[in-house]
């Protein structure tokens, strides 16, 4: 298990790698769920993010939580503790961002692949919500 590929409809594969050290509940979680179809739409107020609030439901405790990301990193809302807004949301910053409550921050994508990430996140912002599919690699 080392990462999964993200695929726009009609587009190009991009690779994100795992945080396994950080997060190997949050990353095995996910692992598990591929293959995955999303409906993804842009953040109104947390940056540069593409996001679902309708993620398969992971039964998974927080680890290497934050509201602070870096560009590239992929975020998933854990169902523990039962308080928490972003339970079932999943979230790739193509940029700059914060979070409105923490999420579990279990991926990057691969360095070489975040020009394809930005323009999909420019596609989500101007064109509106897209389909995409989570694979493992």
């Amino acid at each position: 298990m080392q990462g999964f590929l993200m695929i726009p409809s009609g587009g190009t594969g991009i690779r994100f790698r795992y945080y396994t050290a950080e997060a190997p509940i949050t990353s095995e979680a996910f692992e598990a769920l591929l293959p995955v179809v999303l409906k993804l739409r842009h953040a109104r107020v947390s940056g540069q993010e593409i996001w679902t609030n309708e993620a398969p439901p992971l039964d998974i405790i927080q680890e290497n939580a934050s509201v602070l990301t870096e560009p590239g990193e992929v975020v998933y809302g854990p169902a523990q503790p039962l308080r928490n807004p972003t339970a079932n949301c999943m979230g790739v910053y193509y940029g700059a961002g914060r979070g409105l409550d923490a999420c579990n921050i279990f991926a990057r994508v691969w360095e070489e692949d975040m020009p394809l990430l930005q323009a999909l996140g420019e596609v989500v912002w101007l064109q509106g919500e897209q389909w995409v599919r989570f694979e493992k690699m």
